[in-house]
């Protein structure tokens, strides 16, 4: 099966995703513990094999168990994710991505938090203009 984006898993898969990032790897029972509203284990089960045969995670046998780690890095996931959204609602405009999460703040940025924005941003317009 021809591996697919990560950008394209569903909602439950990116929620057992983020799990097994968070605990470093786990059984079907350790992701069905940590998921919300969880559903059965036989469809925590499926959605592992799923996401297996995707290329997302790798299993190996641990006594009775499988233990299911991601194989894709966060990181590498959290970038192509971000990048879908960017694409998909906002017009690919990261000027309205900073805007919006700006005025999503609870709270005003502190001057220090200002600076290293404005540090990444000099340090990006410098990369671009090389």
């Amino acid at each position: 099966m021809k591996k697919r984006s990560i950008t394209q898993v569903s909602r439950r898969e990116r929620q057992i995703l983020d799990i097994l990032y968070r605990l470093g790897g786990g059984s079907v029972s350790d992701v069905l513990k940590a998921l919300p509203d969880p559903p059965g284990y036989s469809a925590v089960r499926a959605l592992l094999g799923v996401l297996k045969e995707k290329g997302y995670v790798a299993h190996r046998k641990q006594g009775r168990v499988y233990i299911y780690t991601p194989k894709v890095s966060r990181s590498e996931a959290s970038r192509t994710m971000l990048k879908h959204l960017v694409q998909t609602f906002f017009d690919g405009s990261v000027e309205q991505v900073v805007a919006t999460l700006m005025n999503l703040s609870s709270t005003a940025l502190t001057d220090e938090e200002f600076d290293r924005l404005a540090r990444l941003i000099e340090n990006t317009r410098r990369q671009e203009n090389k």
